[in-house]
C-alpha cells in the first residue's frame, strides 16, 4: 500500500477516532468505574465491533465504486459534508458528554463487558457513516481489496485501541477534572474543531 497514503490515513483517522462518542464515553465511564483492566474486556468486544463495521462497510463502498465510479465523488461530498456538521453540532454542545457514576449493586462480567462493547461498536451509526466517509479516498481498484483492508483494518484497531486507552485512562486518573462541565465544553469544542477540519479536507482535499 502507498506509503504516502497510508501517511495521511493515520492521523485523519485519529483525530475521527479520538473525538468524544459513544465507544469513548464508554471507555471513560468504565475506566472510572470498574477500572482499567475490566474496561479492557469492553475494548476486546469493542474492537471486534469496529473491525467488522469497517470491513462491511469497505466491502460496501468497493462494490459500489467499482460499478459506480462518479459515485465516489458523491460519497466523498456527503461525508465530508457529514463530518463538517458533527464538528459544529459538537462545538456548539453544552456539556453534554454525560457521564454517569452509579455503581451497579453486582460487577459485570467480562463477557457482558465484551458484550457491551461489541453492541456498542455496531448498534452506533455514527459509527457506519464515518467509515462510509473515510474509507473511499483510501481504497485503490489497482490493488487487492483484501491486502488493502488487512493493511487499513489493522491501523484502524491499533489507533482505536490507544485511544480507548486514552479515554479510560482519563476518566480513572482526572474523574474530578473532566466531570465539570466547563473543562467537558472546551474538551468537546476541541474535537468539535478537529472534526470539522477533517470533514473540510475530505470534501476539498
Amino acid at each position: 500500500m502507498n506509503l504516502n497514503l497510508l501517511s495521511v490515513f493515520i492521523p485523519t483517522f485519529f483525530f475521527v477516532s479520538v473525538t468524544p462518542g459513544m465507544c469513548m464515553t464508554l471507555a471513560m465511564t468504565l475506566g472510572m468505574t470498574v477500572g482499567i483492566r475490566r474496561a479492557l474486556w469492553m475494548m476486546v468486544g469493542e474492537l471486534v465491533g469496529v473491525g467488522l463495521v469497517a470491513v462491511l462497510t469497505a466491502v460496501g463502498v468497493a462494490t459500489i465504486l467499482l460499478r459506480y465510479p462518479d459515485a465516489f465523488l458523491v460519497l466523498k461530498y456527503a461525508g465530508g459534508a457529514y463530518l463538517a456538521y458533527m464538528g459544529i453540532q459538537m462545538w456548539l454542545s453544552k456539556g453534554k458528554m454525560a457521564i454517569k457514576m452509579e455503581e451497579e449493586k453486582k460487577p459485570a462480567s467480562k463477557i457482558e463487558l465484551a458484550a457491551q462493547g461489541f453492541v456498542t461498536a455496531v448498534s452506533n451509526p455514527k459509527g457506519w457513516a464515518f467509515f462510509v466517509a473515510l474509507l473511499p479516498p483510501f481504497l485503490s481498484t489497482e490493488t487487492s481489496l483484501v491486502y488493502q483492508l488487512f493493511i487499513l483494518v489493522s491501523v484502524i484497531l491499533l489507533l482505536e485501541f490507544v485511544c480507548l486507552l486514552i479515554y479510560a485512562l482519563g476518566g480513572r486518573s482526572m474523574k474530578s477534572i473532566l466531570m465539570k462541565s466547563g473543562n467537558v465544553k472546551m474538551m468537546n469544542r476541541l474535537a468539535g474543531t478537529l472534526m470539522l477540519f477533517v470533514g473540510i479536507w475530505l470534501a476539498f482535499g
